[in-house]
């Protein structure tokens, strides 16, 4: 049986390339989004043009009542949830001494309070066996400049996803994956091109990650085959760090 899974924050970057991927292997996709329908509309076209099967559910993962509606939907729909993938995400870059309180609420609202929310809506309502997988960041190890905020926002997540791991139970699988730089919008927004080569030349393959390469990794995480692991963070950097 394909397994049902949620993406948060799918309707573009590695959300959607996580979520493409999965349907093409035949999994059920929920493109889970904010604010961009266009988008989500137009990647489940893309999903069932190819004879998948997707659909797209707004929700507000910092929101408590707009998580609990987006399981309740899914279930209507597909009848049950086997996976949840922690995608959703803000990145702002700003030093410390210069950040702003809604930029500090906002990171943590959307970054921190969302993983929260869909974590604890999956302690009833996940599927027995299934796996949760949260996407973090290797900014968690790199201490970059201006990334102090983000960066706190997704050690917490990791430091969630260890605790969260050992407390579900009923077979499911609790992990974290953490990329480095990747070529998506997100990423790329006002970064100059001499601070992303910078970044080229931490790693050992001369080249920033493309999302097909995260989405990979999640793959991997979402089968059977790696039903052995647990509140485990798995770098995919291309050897950054």
């Amino acid at each position: 049986m394909k397994k049902v899974v949620i993406v948060t924050g799918a309707s573009r970057g590695i959300g959607k390339e996580i979520a493409v991927l999965l349907a093409e292997q035949g999994e059920k996709v929920v493109i889970n989004y904010s604010s961009n329908t266009k988008a989500a509309t137009a990647t489940v076209n893309e999903i069932t043009k190819k004879g998948g099967n997707a659909i797209s559910i707004k929700a507000d993962v910092s929101k408590k009542e707009e998580v609990v509606s987006l399981f309740n939907k899914t279930i209507a729909h597909y009848g049950n949830v086997d996976v949840l993938i922690n995608n959703a995400g803000l990145l702002v870059m700003q030093f410390l001494k210069d950040a702003t309180e809604k930029e500090f609420e906002d990171l943590f609202n959307v970054n921190v309070k969302g993983v929260f929310n869909t974590m604890q809506e999956s302690f009833t309502k996940l599927s027995d066996n299934g796996s949760i997988i949260n996407i973090t960041s290797s900014t968690v190890k790199l201490m970059l400049p201006k990334y102090a905020l983000y960066s706190a926002t997704k050690a917490a997540v990791e430091q969630m996803t260890r605790v969260f791991s050992k407390e579900i139970g009923r077979g499911i699988s609790v992990n974290a994956i953490a990329p480095g730089p990747t070529n998506t919008e997100l990423f790329l927004e006002g970064k100059s091109e001499e601070f992303i080569q910078k970044l080229i030349s931490q790693n050992v393959f001369g080249r920033i990650a493309e999302p097909s390469d995260i989405a990979k990794v999640v793959l991997f995480m979402v089968s059977n085959d790696s039903s052995w692991i647990t509140g485990q963070i798995i770098p995919v950097n291309g050897g950054m760090v």
